[in-house]
């Protein structure tokens, strides 16, 4: 069985195809990792929900500033030219549509692009919307960092999610640890594939119906 990219080759992955001169929020989570791998020389100005814009890098270990921290709570570090300021304000850039990307977790994506990232329903963990719902609907384009199944084995894919909803048809693409899925009009669109796993396979970690694209390509990470 093909080996599954590691949640900091998936982040490498998107860094990848984040373009130069955006702006770009990233949530909680694993999406966080997107910062340490963009390419050099691209200039991207990352944004916070809880009041950053020009994130940097994760600080080298003792490097910490506890009083400089990201939405999770996690100590990050400020390019020249960044900036912090008000919560509301931030709030302003995302309902005012000034985010180019935003690059989200997920329990669930539905073949529609709907998805599901804030509550499983299990009552014994405290739901957490946060800003996930501004980001999903406020941002131009959503992009979503997952493994393809959860720790059961279930597929988190969907015809249609059976999680609460944070928003509805706003995932563009998915990257997973075994493919690059672009949500198409039609459905989701295998763009890319780790060497080793056939589309057979791809498909049973899946339950919505995949379609591989005609010019679907190997999805290939350093080792990291």
């Amino acid at each position: 069985m093909a080996e599954p990219l590691t949640r900091p080759q998936i982040a490498w992955r998107i860094a990848q195809d984040i373009p130069d001169g955006a702006y770009v929020n990233l949530g909680i989570g694993m999406p966080e990792m997107v910062a340490d791998h963009l390419p050099d020389g691209r200039e991207v100005m990352l944004h916070s929900e809880n009041g950053i814009l020009g994130l940097g890098p994760s600080p080298a270990e003792g490097e910490e500033d506890w009083d400089l921290i990201n939405a999770g709570k996690k100590p990050v570090t400020l390019v020249p030219g960044g900036a912090y300021f008000h919560h509301t304000d931030s709030f302003a850039i995302v309902r005012g549509g000034h985010l180019d990307l935003c690059v989200l977790g997920a329990y669930q994506v539905s073949a529609h692009g709907d998805l599901a990232n804030w509550s499983t329903g299990d009552e014994s963990r405290l739901p957490g919307i946060g800003g996930a719902m501004d980001l999903a609907m406020g941002a131009n384009g959503i992009f979503v960092m997952m493994e393809l199944c959860t720790r059961k084995g279930a597929p988190k894919i969907l015809e249609n999610c059976t999680y609460p909803l944070t928003g509805q048809r706003c995932v563009d693409r998915i990257y997973s640890d075994y493919a690059v899925i672009d949500i198409a009009d039609d459905g989701p669109v295998v763009r890319e594939m780790i060497d080793g796993i056939d589309f057979a396979a791809l498909q049973g970690k899946a339950e919505a119906r995949l379609r591989l694209a005609e010019d679907w390509r190997t999805l290939a990470a350093p080792d990291l």
